[in-house]
């Protein structure tokens, strides 16, 4: 039987998303990222964190691509690294919070939608 991959060793449940992606950090800090995309963002990560890797595998084309694409905004010339399945909703939900901090976040909660929807 495959393993889920887990956001954490033999843990079969997603944590919330870090502070900077949800907006209550340190000292009250709160960020651009609006409640719906963090809503998404913590749903793909629970989501991702129940998938196997096979699943995961199968499913990171897809929400790879909406990482680049989000990605596209803030810094259209860098290149995203491919740091496999394990880490992948580690990036999305960094490239969200840039954009939003750069106000480029218009249409990021439907490609987040889309891509909870493409997963297993």
């Amino acid at each position: 039987m495959t393993e889920p991959l887990t956001g954490g060793a033999g843990s079969a449940e997603a944590g919330p998303a870090p502070p900077s992606v949800r907006g209550d950090g340190p000292g009250g800090v709160v960020d651009s990222v609006p409640p719906e995309a963090t809503l998404e963002v913590d749903r793909i990560r629970r989501r991702w964190s129940e998938l196997t890797l096979e699943k995961a595998a199968a499913a990171a084309p897809a929400v790879r691509g909406v990482v680049e694409a989000v990605a596209r905004r803030t810094a259209p010339e860098a290149a995203v690294g491919d740091l496999g399945p394990a880490v992948l909703p580690d990036q999305l939900a960094v490239v969200v919070w840039d954009a939003y901090a750069a106000g480029l976040g218009d249409g990021i909660v439907d490609l987040l939608a889309e891509a909870r929807r493409t997963l297993p």
